[in-house]
């Protein structure tokens, strides 16, 4: 029996669905104090990078990438800092999250350091907006 993917409740609760790339749904934190965006697989069972396909994996480095440059380019990024970490979600997913001298938390990670902020309405709507804008690999794109 194959299980089918589903994103992890903690995910659903602390992001917003950008769209999706051909492996990945591109989430959006909630959270104001930085532009943090998160790739998820949409692979049932799979908690770490090596258990993919080596064509996912190419897939995979290819969408990480493409969003990291375009985010890096979008929000005129001093870093951008990409991990996939999953002690919290244990669902494979990969941080990107761009990263200012000036910002809050710098140069520590972000994970854990403050509570977050949600976007207000607009904020989203905005970022949504600039994202999709940017990033023409999305397969397609839904509205929250």
């Amino acid at each position: 029996m194959t299980t089918t993917f589903q994103l992890h409740p903690r995910l659903k609760e602390d992001c917003i669905t950008i769209g999706r790339f051909d492996l990945c749904q591109l989430l959006m934190m909630n959270d104001s104090q930085y532009p943090w965006f998160i790739l998820v697989p949409e692979k049932a069972g799979i908690t770490e990078i090596y258990q993919l396909s080596k064509p996912e994996l190419h897939t995979l480095a290819e969408e990480s990438s493409y969003l990291a440059e375009n985010l890096a380019s979008l929000y005129h990024a001093d870093k951008m800092n990409v991990a996939a970490i999953g002690n919290l979600v244990p669902q494979l997913h990969i941080h990107h999250v761009v990263r200012y001298q000036m910002d809050k938390a710098w140069p520590a990670p972000v994970w854990g350091k403050f509570a977050g902020v949600p976007y207000t309405h607009q904020q989203i709507t905005d970022n949504l907006a600039q994202v999709k804008g940017q990033l023409k690999m999305l397969v397609k794109c839904h509205e929250q």
